[in-house]
């Protein structure tokens, strides 16, 4: 029932390193929460859940916990339902998480025979034996990446994470996504197991446009949590770019470089879950402060929410990859693993897709730092810019405590890397990867190498040291010449300052809104002040701009234009239609029963002919009819 194995184990003290920080902020969020017993009973089930998922030795068990963990995260949105975009985001989230959970029933299905008590090992003999890999391959990413908030599975995140209290923010983005991270790589490695190339070159190219997709709209976004949803779907994109390297790699029979990969893929699964947690709780802080998600309404907050604004930037600097941060760490080791691919492009997709993989993951790296420049900069610094951030004090002690607790565990991973890696690698020995920690570390634990032919190395503890030792000389320099501070009014080229003289969210993005105007497609509104029904002149005007995300209108809403559109003729058909749905029903019936035989037999080319011949016969006589 249970498997306590080096992969499940890994992923327990990932859930617990979430949690524990996680249990101090809810804490501390309690009092703001009204319906406190519905939100702790979910919150307890939402994290026994996600350990059961963790730890399951069968495909029974393992649904049963996928499901609880659905559920009560489902609830934990509706924690507080007074809004009718609440309720919309939970019932979106609800059709998605289900969406996903379709496949993976089909998955386990077909590889246990529909016995779901069956072992991983008995799963393996069954797969090995399918007569359609790739589609197993395809149920199972599409049931894990829509869990995840892969591309083009990923729309669901920016509405469900900015509607759920921040603590459950903090725990559905930092933690439960890493738990569909964990089964890829225990169904891929230990049911689906050896891959061909195509698998992990897919797996690269979602994982690039899923980085990519996910920073540009973080870009634009004005909701600060909304724009960490965003980020979220970014850094699943980093991850799958690393996890398709390893598979790409393992294809190829180059261990070294595939055990490295995964690696960096598993470092950069624990830096997430560490820096998305801290600035979920760090924004549930501004939020309840403030009473709004709203960056243009922040401003001036370093002030009054120290505490807050330090964790904050410790966490933004991480997530933008600034060296010597952790999240520096981990995209190396990415960039390393993609650069040591260049001689190995023997098959045209590849060719394509390693350049676009490393344009993705250079493009995304720049376009966080704008990102989180603007967010730190528009929340934190400048004027105060409404009412409430001018009266904002810092979070409580417990909430306080929470994000501390998760700055020192990022910190962990920044400092003591070498220890992290040790237990990776011990991990993907025991999945049947080399053991490469001698070649990461050969000349200690300073220095993280490259395991390339040309690779590079990096030491975050050097780069450290020698980013104190040069701050401290400076400060040192300052005192000791007495440098002496001017200080002026600030100038704004003759006008008044005030807070509306200053960058906006919106203006400080505009420019790349402008650049990918073909994706955003914003819609402009502009109000002005009125007097008697005639606009006043120089005023008082809000220019506002929103984008709705073009999968969503592609893609969402034409499948719910076709879904009416279906549901209205089968409406018709079986109230009106007496004799053609009966009929409609028997061919929905053969067209199961052929599908059934070909997926689990060898295709018969002359059988499926004879068969779709009978099945459009049929429709003709018994559906169509004939026409008057």
């Amino acid at each position: 029932m249970f498997l306590f194995d080096t992969l499940s184990l890994v992923f327990v003290a990932l859930i617990l390193l979430g949690t524990i920080p996680n249990l101090f902020y809810s804490s501390g969020y309690l009092p703001h929460i009204k319906r406190k017993m519905h939100y702790q009973l979910h919150y307890f089930s939402f994290v026994a859940s996600m350990l059961g998922v963790v730890v399951s030795a069968n495909a029974l068990v393992f649904l049963f916990f996928w499901e609880i963990m659905s559920l009560s995260s489902w609830q934990l949105i509706l924690t507080e339902p007074k809004e009718k975009s609440t309720i919309n985001a939970a019932r979106f989230y609800f059709l998605m998480t289900h969406f996903g959970f379709v496949f993976l029933l089909l998955f386990f299905l077909i590889v246990t025979n529909g016995d779901l008590e069956i072992d991983f090992a008995q799963m393996k003999i069954v797969a090995s034996n399918f007569a359609y890999p790739t589609m197993l391959f395809f149920f199972l990413i599409l049931g894990f990446l829509s869990k995840a908030g892969a591309v083009p599975l990923h729309v669901w995140l920016p509405y469900a994470h900015p509607e759920a209290p921040s603590p459950v923010s903090a725990l559905m983005s930092g933690v439960m996504l890493k738990v569909a991270m964990y089964g890829m790589f225990r169904f891929l490695f230990d049911v689906l197991y050896p891959w061909p190339l195509q698998w992990g070159t897919f797996i690269l190219i979602i994982g690039s446009l899923t980085s990519l997709v996910g920073i540009l709209y973080a870009l634009v976004e004005r909701d600060i949590k909304a724009l960490l949803a965003n980020s979220s779907i970014e850094n699943i994109g980093i991850i799958l770019i690393a996890f398709g390297m390893g598979m790409i790699f393992d294809t190829l029979h180059l261990d070294i470089l595939s055990a490295f990969s995964f690696i960096a893929a598993i470092f950069h699964i624990f830096n997430h879950m560490g820096f998305k947690s801290l600035l979920f709780m760090a924004a549930g802080s501004l939020l309840h402060q403030t009473h709004t998600k709203d960056l243009e309404k922040y401003g001036g907050l370093i002030k009054s929410m120290p505490i807050t604004a330090f964790t904050f930037l410790f966490a933004a600097m991480s997530i933008t990859a600034l060296p010597p941060t952790n999240g520096f760490i981990s995209e190396w080791m990415i960039f390393q693993s993609i650069l040591s691919s260049s001689t190995i492009a023997n098959a045209m997709t590849l060719k394509l897709a390693l350049p676009f993989a490393l344009f993705a993951l250079a493009m995304t790296g720049g376009l966080s730092i704008a990102t989180f420049i603007k967010a730190y900069g528009i929340t934190f610094l400048g004027l105060h810019r409404s009412s409430n951030a001018k009266h904002a004090k810092d979070a409580n002690f417990l909430m306080k405590s929470g994000m501390i607790l998760m700055a020192i565990y990022i910190s962990s991973l920044m400092l003591l890397a070498p220890q992290y890696m040790y237990y990776f690698n011990e991990l993907l020995v025991s999945l049947g990867k080399t053991s490469i920690y001698t070649q990461l570390f050969p000349n200690g634990s300073l220095e993280i190498h490259s395991p390339s032919i040309n690779g590079g190395v990096v030491s975050p503890i050097i780069l450290l040291t020698a980013l104190v030792g040069v701050t401290t000389l400076l400060l040192f320099a300052y005192k000791t010449f007495n440098v002496k501070t001017r200080v002026h009014n600030a100038w704004a080229c003759g006008y008044k300052t005030s807070a509306k003289t200053q960058y906006t969210a919106t203006g400080f993005s505009g420019v790349m809104r402008r650049f990918f105007n073909w994706l955003y497609n914003p819609k402009e509104h502009i109000s002005k002040q009125t007097l008697a029904g005639h606009e006043t002149k120089f005023s008082d005007a809000s220019y506002e701009i929103y984008t709705k995300p073009l999968f969503e209108v592609f893609i969402y809403d034409n499948i719910k234009k076709w879904i009416n559109i279906v549901s209205y003729w089968v409406y018709r058909l079986a109230h009106f239609e007496q004799t053609r749905y009966p009929a409609m029903i028997f061919n929905l019936m053969l067209f199961i029963l052929y599908s059934y035989r070909i997926f689990t037999h060898e295709i018969d080319w002359q059988s499926i002919m004879i068969e779709s011949a009978l099945m459009i016969m049929s429709m003709k006589i018994l559906i169509i009819g004939d026409k008057k």
